[in-house]
């Protein structure tokens, strides 16, 4: 119970960003150009890889479902965050903030796990060439695409519940442009360590571990590309593998850093920073590295493009 002086919060008002007065339109053109782009990218993705028989193969698949993600992902912040960049900060209820807050986890963990099975899938493919159509198979991909989501999002109720045993008085101040766990626990009136425990617990085979075998299985990949005698071969795969790992690290490094060690001295315009490489900036690369760099993505665009085309010419009529 809240002590005699003080109220029990039962709404947030969350912060946002500070002191953006003279820049705030600018700064909301920029990030709905980039939620546009995130929501035009990955959708594509999505009907490509749905509509085209040929991507139909375990890699796009697997891409198919890091599109889901980024959306949802990108959807369940950045709507409110350009509503909270015009109006200086907006209330939510405790509820709504617990349930995107949920929303929030189980997305980012689910795309933690993909990219590990995505990772595995480029191993196999490159340094087990021969045995890649047996190991890689319909009912593998199947459970290497269910098992994330479900893992995830049935997990995570658990974490919610607690949540909603904490208990918030005087302070309802959320100092950041969604609900984190970090600024939650800030505010919390009660003993917040078995909640911290518990999110120590998910992150480390949710997000340490996938970071781990990603890291050696692109490390398996860079030793096979060594062994390729042509050049230009090897440069091209360690161009690809590359980006690739600039992807990977931003996404893990940023998420590590600021969930497994919450309690860090970071001023608020650091911690807001290395937030939005990790909610725009990678949902935003993401497209561009999967399909901008990739033929057969492109090639199917170009043939959907073509298709389209065909279908809206005028056909003129012949005279003899």
């Amino acid at each position: 119970m809240c002590a005699g002086n003080e109220s029990t919060v039962t709404e947030f008002f969350i912060l946002g960003f500070k002191n953006i007065e003279n820049f705030k339109f600018s700064l909301f053109g920029l990030f709905l150009l980039t939620y546009i782009v995130i929501l035009l990218g990955n959708v594509s993705i999505i009907i490509l890889v749905s509509t085209c028989h040929h991507l139909q193969v375990p890699m796009y698949l697997f891409l198919r479902n890091l599109s889901v993600t980024d959306l949802l992902f990108t959807t369940n912040i950045m709507p409110y965050m350009l509503y909270l960049i015009v109006m200086g900060g907006g209330d939510m209820s405790i509820t709504g903030c617990f349930i995107q807050y949920y929303v929030y986890c189980g997305s980012t963990y689910t795309q933690s796990l993909i990219l590990m099975v995505m990772a595995f899938d480029r191993y196999v493919a490159i340094c087990h060439p021969l045995h890649y159509a047996a190991l890689m198979n319909h009912k593998l991909c199947r459970h290497f695409i269910f098992w994330p989501w479900a893992i995830c999002f049935v997990l995570f109720p658990i974490e919610i519940a607690m949540l909603f045993q904490l208990q918030f008085c005087g302070s309802k101040i959320i100092e950041h442009y969604f609900c984190d766990f970090a600024p939650i626990m800030a505010i919390a009136s009660s003993d917040t360590s078995i909640v911290e425990m518990e999110d120590l617990i998910f992150s480390i085979p949710l997000m340490l571990m996938p970071f781990v075998m990603i890291t050696v299985s692109y490390f398996c990949i860079v030793i096979s590309i060594l062994k390729i005698t042509s050049m230009a071969g090897r440069w091209k795969a360690f161009s690809t593998c590359s980006t690739h790992l600039t992807n990977i690290f931003i996404f893990y490094g940023t998420q590590i850093t600021i969930y497994m060690f919450p309690v860090g001295e970071d001023t608020f315009y650091g911690k807001t920073v290395k937030s939005l490489l990790y909610t725009v900036l990678t949902p935003f690369i993401n497209p561009i590295i999967y399909t901008m760099r990739n033929k057969e993505i492109k090639r199917a665009m170009q043939k959907i493009l073509y298709k389209k085309s065909k279908r809206t010419s005028p056909i003129y009529p012949m005279f003899s």
